[in-house]
This record gives structure tokens, sequence and C-alpha cells, in this order.
């Protein structure tokens, strides 16, 4: 049982890097668009924080999930890499602990 969890996670871990880069890529993209594109995160960051909650379960989907609908919807914060920094922490920064 703990190993199968344990191979689930380490399948998901790539999948999720690079989901993650995407949706980072797709929530930064509205900086293209000068005034309209703070308008479409009214629209990217519900998805965004749905999103982050089905690619990481527990706490930290939870909490990700409202961090990233946060930090979508308040306008000039879309630089921040939420779902890549999610990563790291679940991968990295959790894994040590």
């Amino acid at each position: 049982m703990i190993e199968e969890v344990i191979i689930e996670k380490e399948s998901n871990k790539d999948r999720n890097l690079i989901l993650g880069i995407v949706f980072d890529a797709i929530g930064i993209l509205s900086f293209a668009i000068p005034l309209i594109g703070e308008y479409s995160d009214v629209v990217w960051a519900p998805i965004a924080g749905f999103l982050m909650t089905w690619m990481y379960k527990g706490l930290v989907g939870k909490v990700g999930g409202i961090f990233v609908f946060l930090e979508e919807i308040i306008p000039f914060t879309d630089f921040i890499p939420s779902f890549t920094l999610a990563w790291i922490y679940n991968y990295w920064i959790k894994k040590e602990k």
C-alpha cells in the first residue's frame, strides 16, 4: 500500500511540473495584453484555483488553490509562479521533512 502511494507520487512528479509551468505561463499571459489582460484574470483565477486543488491533494492543494486564486485575482501579481512554487514545496521541501 505504501509502495503504491510512493510510485503514484513519483509518476505525478513530472506531470505536475510540466502542467505547473504551462499554467504559470497561461497566468502570466495577461501581461501580454495591456489593460484587457487584467480582466482575463477574473476568468482564469477560479480555474487556476481549481487546477491547483486537482493537482495537489490535501492541505497543499487547498492552501495552494486559495493562494493561486488570490495571486491571479489581485492585479499585477501574475508574475508569481504559484504552480511552480507549489511543485517545489511538494516535491523538494516537504520531502525533506
